[in-house]
């Protein structure tokens, strides 16, 4: 005999039973505990433990509407005659009636309840939700609890991201707690922690293997480095930056100072952020030998999940790693976000040590809040953040923009890891720059780069690439690299540029490359050819020539091309370039001090730190637009349609999306196999008859012939015959 629960018990979950059919129920007292344990955990990382307890109890309050009961029963099959509901619609009600009680709080508190599983609303959306009249079939008493003040003064702009905390706080002990009643076998499978300490020894293990290697004098300079990391790393939590030329072990050296920093300031997690996934897949992979699989989470959007271990695919949702590295877009993003599956990571930043890896590609038009919000993180969530690049912009003061454009800098100090006396630019000086004279055409330069054995060079724009990759001569040979290639065919062609370069008998090898290529990808040239653009950009272009010494002096040229304008950043960049060059052509352009002077000029060429208004969006503690400003911060200007091409194996996951349809590690398979393009150019595909869409909202390039296995998508042949400037 099956039995089934009596009417009377307020069901949060159930399931049937495998073994003998009875039904298993988790009431909604029950599950409101266990996510008030958890979010009350969360939330004692900043010191509101009780601010987690309550939303913890409160969220699920509306599941004891009648209504609600009557839908849970029926739609699970478990008592298919509990009769008729009308508005099951639940999650909101834990919202009207807390406010009641608390309706100096910002609506902090109900909008994360009234919001806990569309996501947070905007303030004048949401107070038409509490306006509903308080519900009568529900108990509408509060527990007893004293939310605690925050340790630190907010200021303006603080109150969003703390809402968006408390959001994650309750969002992931929601998840977690329904996991562990319905799955526990997930639940039990999750990432256990992991002592920083411990995290140390294996570092400190890893790196004694290198103490009897070639003592050169670039080895030599990478431990003094290491040295000075580890020995400024007791310092408070806050901001740091560490600044070093490209060679000098700076991955390794900031993970140095990192690991040693969290155990001096009781810190829990690493968390770094880079610009690209190249230099992810290449960061994790030294990492994950370093310190285990098991402790590093590898988390973008084209990381192969097929290779990922279970805990890992579950730790992707939470974060709850001792090491997560990951891109720039998923962290910011996320910070901004107002959704519960990006927002649920949020509380795993807290008392955690995050570095921001290539730190001066952070987007001008979205600077002012991702300041704003990296203070907020540190003063309000003990965060420590480590900004960290070869070419370390100016992030501190306040600095003229175009117009009325003000940027104003980080408003606690910067402690610089490396100390000006230690004139890492020279000693790690390995390659001289030559500035342009005057501009050049197109086949002037395919000419100069035919004259080298081995060369790459770094163009601004895909078109260009394409085009002065058709002018290289055929003697040798000739490789290109632009994002008109899906990120699968990049790493294969990125391994073998490195495998031809291991040989010195592999003949002649031309690289073009857009920018790309240009920062973590750790190859190594004798010369060096980069489109002017900005001085950052070619500092990094320059960090690919004679990186590792083998060289007296490696050559970067910067040219300027005739006939081709650039557009947005790059154009304010490279104006910038010819600013510095028309007033000191020959200055040191590895100098900091260059570096300094660029980026004020840059600043001074900027229209806005905050295109979108976010700031405006989200600083009136009671008037905060979360999903507007959720929707307008995006950290790609035009992101572009996604559109699978036929490159090795992708037909075949193609069909699996036919016939199954899509799921989240298939989604990222299919995105190892994708290529980026705008709008307009999408339109002409599709008008040409060659996308098709396998399942909705996935789009298809099915025709072997549009994909060239050495440059990628086709965009001007016999099928489209305008060429598209990307």
């Amino acid at each position: 005999m099956i039995i089934r629960p009596e009417r009377n018990v307020i069901i949060s979950h159930l399931y049937q039973s495998v073994d003998n059919g009875q039904w298993i129920v988790q009431t909604n007292d029950e599950h409101s505990a266990g996510v008030a344990e958890l979010a009350s955990g969360f939330a004692s990382e900043f010191g509101l433990a009780n601010w987690g307890r309550l939303l913890g109890l409160m969220h699920d309050r509306g599941k004891e509407r009648r209504d609600f009961q009557r839908y849970i029963r029926i739609v699970s099959g478990c008592d298919m005659e509990a009769g008729r509901y009308g508005d099951k619609s639940h999650s909101h009600i834990g919202g009207v009636i807390i406010e009641r009680h608390f309706p100096d709080a910002c609506h902090i508190m109900s909008n994360v309840i009234a919001g806990h599983h569309r996501g947070l609303y905007d303030c004048d959306s949401l107070e038409v939700v509490l306006s509903e009249p308080m519900p009568e079939d529900v108990d509408v008493r509060v527990p007893a609890l004293i939310p605690e003040k925050p340790d630190v003064p907010l200021r303006k702009g603080d109150i969003a991201h703390l809402t968006r905390m408390l959001f994650s706080c309750l969002t992931d002990a929601d998840y977690l707690d329904t996991e562990r009643f319905m799955k526990p076998d997930d639940y039990g499978c999750r990432a256990v922690e992991v002592s920083m300490a411990s995290l140390k020894e294996r570092l400190d293990a890893w790196m004694s293997r290198f103490d009897d290697a070639e003592r050169s004098e670039l080895n030599l300079l990478r431990s003094e480095v290491q040295g000075v990391c580890l020995a400024k790393s007791g310092g408070p939590a806050g901001f740091y930056e560490l600044t070093v030329p490209t060679g000098g072990g700076k991955t390794l050296a900031s993970m140095v100072w990192a690991i040693n920093h969290a155990i001096a300031c009781g810190k829990k997690r690493i968390i770094i952020a880079i610009p690209y996934t190249s230099i992810i897949t290449q960061t994790a992979a030294v990492l994950r030998e370093i310190f285990g699989d098991e402790n590093v989470l590898e988390h973008h959007s084209v990381v192969d999940e097929g290779k990922m271990s279970h805990r890992n695919k579950l730790a992707v949702e939470n974060w709850n790693m001792p090491i997560v590295v990951t891109t720039n877009v998923q962290l910011l993003e996320s910070m901004f976000d107002n959704r519960p599956g990006r927002c649920r990571k949020l509380h795993s930043l807290c008392n955690s040590v995050v570095i921001f890896d290539e730190v001066q590609n952070m987007p001008f038009s979205l600077l002012q809040p991702i300041l704003n919000a990296m203070d907020s993180y540190v003063r309000v969530f003990g965060m420590s953040v480590l900004l960290c690049t070869a070419s370390q912009p100016v992030l501190t003061g306040e600095h003229k923009g175009l117009g009325q454009a003000v940027l104003h800098g980080l408003s606690g100090d910067v402690r610089a890891i490396i100390p000006s006396d230690m004139d890492l630019h020279n000693r790690l000086r390995r390659v001289s720059i030559t500035m342009p004279e005057r501009r050049m055409e197109l086949d002037e330069v395919a000419s100069s780069l035919s004259s080298h054995n081995r060369v790459l060079c770094i163009v601004n724009t895909r078109r260009i690439a394409l085009e002065l990759f058709s002018l290289l001569p055929d003697d040798g040979t000739a490789v290109h690299l632009s994002r008109m290639m899906c990120p699968k065919h990049v790493r294969c062609t990125i391994e073998r540029i490195k495998e031809l370069l291991s040989r010195p008998d592999s003949g002649p090898l031309r690289v073009v490359s857009t920018q790309l290529i240009e920062a973590g990808v750790d190859i190594d040239f004798p010369v060096v050819y980069r489109q002017l653009a900005g001085l950052d950009s070619i500092v990094q272009a320059a960090g690919r020539c004679n990186r590792e010494g083998r060289a007296a002096e490696g050559v970067t040229h910067v040219f300027d091309l005739d006939g081709f304008r650039a557009h947005g950043m790059i154009s304010a960049a490279s104006d910038a370039m010819r600013q510095m060059l028309s007033v000191n052509p020959q200055q040191d352009w590895l100098s900091p001090a260059a570096m300094t002077e660029y980026f004020r000029i840059l600043y001074s060429k900027t229209p806005s730190f905050d295109k979108e208004n976010i700031i405006g969006l989200t600083e009136n503690p009671r008037n905060i637009a979360f999903e507007t400003a959720a929707g307008k911060f995006r950290m790609i200007d035009d992101e572009g349609i996604p559109v699978i091409v036929n490159y090795d194996n992708s037909e075949h996951l193609v069909e699996s999306l036919r016939r199954y349809g899509p799921s989240r590690s298939l989604v990222r398979q299919l995105g190892l196999y994708s290529v980026t393009v705008r709008k307009r150019q999408f339109d002409e595909f599709r008008k040409a008859g060659l996308i098709e869409e396998p399942w909705e909202g996935f789009y298809h390039i099915p025709l072997a012939s549009q994909y060239d296995p050495v440059t990628g998508l086709k965009v001007n042949n016999e099928y489209i015959e305008q060429t598209f400037v990307i």
